[in-house]
């Protein structure tokens, strides 16, 4: 088990860290950073569990009056469904592709719809629809915005 190479203080530590609401990211780099223990993301949670701590749920994100360019994510849009913002729609897939943390697509203000993913290891990737297509710096904004937004919810 991970729990028995932490010592009765680094045990308390990491559950504490857990309390004040550290997400798994960053618990796994303040494991590295502060005990020298470099952990997958799997062998965190278990270390989690072992410790026998419950993670907070996120903050709910604040809401924020929409601008004329930008429409904005409500707290209680379900998963899986479009999210308008300004010209661009993104989808959040409610059964990821396998071997990824998150999946799904965005349809961009020209009509264009690619495929997006977060893999085990963190990385972004996006499917184009063709070759060589790229959208404008202002759909990949609203797009960075909000799936950011999303993944912050969803814990990611």
């Amino acid at each position: 088990m991970v729990a028995m190479q932490l010592t009765e203080a680094q045990a308390t530590q990491a559950r504490q860290w857990i309390l004040d609401g550290l997400k798994l990211s960053e618990f796994q780099r303040k494991l590295e950073t502060e005990f020298g223990l470099r952990l997958t993301y799997m062998e965190a949670r278990m270390l989690v569990d072992d410790l026998k701590v419950v993670p907070k749920d996120p903050e709910p994100p604040a809401v924020v009056a929409p601008t004329a360019a930008t429409t904005l994510l409500p707290a209680d849009a379900p998963i899986g469904d479009a999210v308008p913002v300004g010209k661009v729609n993104v989808v959040v897939d409610t059964v990821t592709r396998p071997g990824t943390l998150a999946s799904g697509s965005v349809t961009f203000s020209d009509g264009q719809v690619a495929g997006w993913y977060l893999d085990q290891t963190g990385r972004f990737g996006m499917v184009p629809p063709s070759k060589g297509y790229r959208p404008t710096p202002d759909d990949l904004q609203q797009f960075q915005v909000v799936l950011d937004r999303e993944l912050q919810r969803l814990g990611i």
